[in-house]
């Protein structure tokens, strides 16, 4: 509903006449229960003093409201008369005063516009056609106030938060992309999501040079209405054909802008009809990955774990490549953020950092049991702090802000596939290793020597078999024939 504005006089006039219409309908019903007609005309005149009462205190407090159907808010101007404007004695600031009613607070936020008394006076609380600069003021001054309205009317359940983040951005913002995914990657950097934020600029980097290669139009220009299947369709062949992406990179690049999307419907700032993705006519389908998971066989794995190292590098490299396989293909990010409050007896229990902002609500425990090989690792690296708050490795510290925490470890994860790969390569192995391998083969080794599926996706704790099952995939013939002839021994 539009916004419409009432001035207390007239309110006054419109109430006792609204009285004076309904009071024959009134009357007659409860002539025939003893009330009687003066009972009637006391009570109404309590209603209208009451009335007048308050267009008085509206009047004498210079406010101008806007009525509005919304039942948790309330929005109106208001002359801030606590203070003179500087170098004057009779301007005061005319204020946009927005009252939540679910906190009872309220806020003012300035209109820019300074007034006198008998001015705001003439412009709201009298029956004067104003004209000229007055009557300018007043529109002005209108505009802010229904577009407030217009703002506020769209927060279910209203919020100051997001009432100053609509209503004091520029115009537009509220379909741009860019202005979405900077708001997207602030409040994700503000939860230590650093590498989540990364993803997110690198998903809005792609779009813009698509835009440019291939449209010639600017990022800061695409809306969400510009977005249909068929420019997604075109984005995905220019990533394969033109940029050598692969599907993986398209998939995780358009499921952040698909965020974006789901976002913005959430917020109301969009129409859910704009929505792009999906199956069927009209709509596009994400790529998705199904590329095969790689894995040591347990030959390779004996000719990686016996070798010879040749310096303290490599001889560490090979300690946490094994210690990453041993405890279930634990993430090396877990690792830099174990700390000794997470080692119970011969247990570690940790919850993997990866879920631990997407999953708050469905938070799995990871249970890893110590082997000798495992504790002898702790017991060579470990910072000697028993400080259950202490990280167990110096990989990262306490000190660290979110940005310097994963850079020590993006740092770190590197070493350990410069070096693990520079002895798998004098060992023989023809392909490159990295610390992705040792969960990976963790993973395929377990379902090789007889594991459960569910066993394994419960070690690795992924939330969708399909994930899992991937690792399957990457079998031998030999083996998979193995595995099905074993599905029948119960």
């Amino acid at each position: 509903m539009k916004a419409e504005g009432f001035e207390p006089s007239t309110a006054c006039l419109e109430g006792i006449l609204l009285y004076l219409l309904i009071f024959n309908h009134t009357h007659r019903t409860y002539r025939f229960t003893g009330f009687t007609t003066i009972n009637f005309i006391l009570l109404h005149l309590k209603y209208i003093l009451f009335t007048k009462l308050l267009c008085k205190y509206y009047a004498n407090n210079y406010i101008y409201y806007f009525e509005t159907k919304a039942m948790d808010y309330r929005i109106s101007l208001y002359l801030d008369k606590r203070k003179s404007k500087k170098n004057t004695s009779d301007l005061f600031p005319v204020k946009l005063q927005v009252y939540s009613v679910i906190t009872k607070k309220q806020k003012y936020y300035t209109t820019g516009k300074d007034l006198s008394k008998d001015d705001y006076d003439d412009i709201f609380n009298s029956d004067k056609n104003v004209r000229g600069s007055k009557n300018e003021t007043k529109i002005f001054l209108q505009q802010i106030a229904s577009r407030a309205n217009e703002v506020a009317k769209d927060i279910s359940p209203f919020t100051f938060e997001v009432f100053e983040k609509k209503m004091f951005r520029n115009t537009g913002a509220n379909i741009n992309i860019q202005y979405h995914y900077q708001n997207k990657v602030k409040t994700l950097n503000a939860n230590d999501q650093i590498s989540t934020a990364s993803n997110y600029n690198l998903s809005l980097r792609s779009l813009g040079k698509f835009l440019e290669e291939k449209t010639k139009s600017k990022l800061h220009n695409l809306t969400f209405y510009d977005i249909t299947a068929d420019w997604l369709n075109r984005y995905e062949n220019y990533m394969i054909k033109d940029s050598d992406k692969s599907h993986t990179t398209v998939s995780m690049y358009l499921r952040a802008l698909r965020t974006i999307f789901n976002d913005a419907i959430h917020d109301n700032e969009i129409k859910s009809e704009t929505y792009p993705f999906g199956k069927g006519k009209g709509k596009y389908q994400i790529p998705s990955s199904t590329g095969t998971k790689r894995a040591l066989t347990k030959e390779e794995l004996s000719k990686l774990f016996n070798a010879h190292t040749e310096t303290p590098e490599q001889e560490k490299a090979k300690d946490f490549w094994f210690f990453s396989y041993a405890c279930n293909g634990m993430n090396i990010k877990d690792i830099a953020l174990l700390k000794f409050k997470h080692i119970h007896n011969d247990e570690i229990k940790y919850y993997r950092a990866k879920t631990v902002n997407t999953k708050k609500g469905n938070l799995k425990e990871i249970i890893v049991y110590l082997n000798d090989y495992t504790k002898n690792i702790i017991q060579k690296y470990n910072t000697n702090n028993q400080d259950p708050e202490q990280y167990i490795f110096s990989i990262v510290s306490k000190s660290d802000n979110a940005v310097e925490q994963r850079q020590n470890i993006k740092n770190f994860t590197s070493f350990l596939n410069l070096h693990i790969d520079k002895i798998a390569v004098k060992e023989g192995i023809k392909f490159k290793v990295t610390t992705y391998w040792a969960r990976h083969s963790f993973a395929t080794n377990a379902i090789r020597s007889g594991q459960s599926m569910e066993f394994v996706m419960e070690a690795l704790n992924h939330a969708n078999p399909k994930t899992t099952a991937a690792y399957f995939s990457g079998f031998t013939d030999n083996t998979k024939k193995e595995f099905a002839d074993k599905l029948m021994d119960f």
